[in-house]
């Protein structure tokens, strides 16, 4: 495994991104994935800190330090990242957080050999756009099998 690199911090209109696990909430982030997300249904802790240990998560705080989005990368920290379970929480919504978040983490300087970033999303195409994603140019190349959560 390879190990975290020094957390950063990038902040905005009253909010933190944060790279720093400490700073984590699961059950906000259990919650959200389990019950109110289209992509994690059946979610549990341990499937979550499962895949937090092989990701780099990210944060975003309000400014009372209350959880009010997530995102995590999928990475080798060399050539390519993944980006996914992306959310903002509805009291947060309508502020560019989840643009900010796919923008800011590609400056963080463990990734800044990343050649190619991915994502997937049935409905958020926009907002993926302001940060400059671009559907894949060869959607024939990629392929995928899906299995449900064990």
């Amino acid at each position: 495994m390879i190990p975290d690199p020094p957390p950063q911090e990038w902040h905005k209109d009253g909010y933190c991104l944060s790279t720093d696990r400490r700073r984590l909430d699961l059950a906000i982030i259990l919650k959200f994935l389990a019950e109110d997300s289209y992509w994690g249904q059946g979610m549990t802790l341990p499937l979550l800190e499962r895949a937090l240990q092989g990701s780099l998560p990210m944060g975003i705080y309000a400014r009372d330090g209350s959880m009010a989005g997530f995102g995590r990368v999928v990475t080798d920290y060399a050539v390519f990242a993944y980006l996914r379970d992306v959310f903002v929480l509805p009291d947060h919504r309508g502020k560019g957080l989840a643009t900010w978040l796919a923008v800011a983490i590609r400056d963080h300087p463990a990734l800044a050999t990343v050649s190619t970033w991915l994502l997937a999303t049935k409905d958020a195409q926009t907002v993926y756009q302001r940060a400059g994603y671009q559907p894949v140019p060869h959607p024939e190349y990629y392929m995928i099998i899906r299995k449900p959560l064990a």
